[in-house]
């Protein structure tokens, strides 16, 4: 079972609008090509499809995913917009991937960049791994541990440790994927059932520089995707760039 990983689309109604440092449509094609030839079995985007929160940046985007043979999920990041989404494409909170299940969680503070996932929620989680023991990747838009990067972690998942909380009771979550950094990383994080993976993945638009204490684009990096390979009780992760 592959899932391929897209995230931080920032489109505009303007096909042909310009980002900091790229066309983010033009870019989004981009990935999206080198996405397809990975033959993947589903498409998570993890938020921020849209920067100008407009119906055509949504419509652009539905448009391109819309191009898989596979199934495609998609969730609002802080940029978003959610009834827009769901006029165009379901936004769904879990997807079932056979031997895995994807849980989604949603960290969307509505007018504000930082995230939040708050104790609903988090009691919902409980909840959903208390019914199914499966191996099961979580998904969200916000990073749930600090990225080395003072500015980003102001405004990363603000309650992270309710949710280590949450799934020190648990065994059966193997990892969890994000977006909002627009760069690559990865981190383990300890719980009692052995450690937890971490994964960010690049944007499809301008890439943000790791490590930065200050907001700096990252003008050296390219677009990218993640691929996630689940295999038995197990997966393996790789990032893959994309000339433009």
């Amino acid at each position: 079972m592959r899932l391929v990983q897209i995230t931080d689309c920032h489109l505009y109604a303007n096909p042909d609008a310009q980002s900091r440092k790229g066309l983010p449509l033009r870019q989004l094609h981009a990935v999206l090509e080198r996405a397809r030839a990975l033959r993947p079995d589903v498409v998570l985007v993890t938020g921020d499809v849209s920067q100008d929160e407009t119906s055509a940046s949504y419509r652009h985007a539905f448009e391109a995913f819309s191009g898989f043979d596979c199934p495609w999920f998609w969730f609002t990041g802080n940029h978003d917009r959610a009834q827009l989404m769901t006029d165009l494409h379901e936004i769904h909170d879990e997807v079932d991937l056979d031997h895995w299940r994807l849980l989604i969680l949603d960290t969307q503070v509505p007018g504000q960049v930082h995230g939040e996932l708050g104790q609903t929620q988090l009691q919902e989680l409980a909840w959903r791994l208390e019914e199914d023991d499966r191996p099961t990747l979580l998904a969200m838009h916000h990073p749930p541990v600090e990225v080395g990067s003072a500015w980003m972690d102001a405004i990363g998942l603000t309650d992270r440790e309710a949710l280590w909380q949450t799934l020190a009771a648990y065994g059966q979550v193997r990892g969890i994927v994000f977006g909002h950094i627009h760069q690559a990383f990865a981190a383990r994080h300890a719980s009692p059932f052995g450690e937890i993976a971490v994964y960010g993945c690049p944007s499809t638009s301008d890439q943000f520089l790791g490590g930065s204490p200050e907001f700096a684009v990252d003008e050296a990096s390219r677009p990218g995707l993640r691929v996630v390979d689940l295999e038995g009780d197990r997966f393996s992760t790789w990032v893959e760039r994309v000339d433009v």
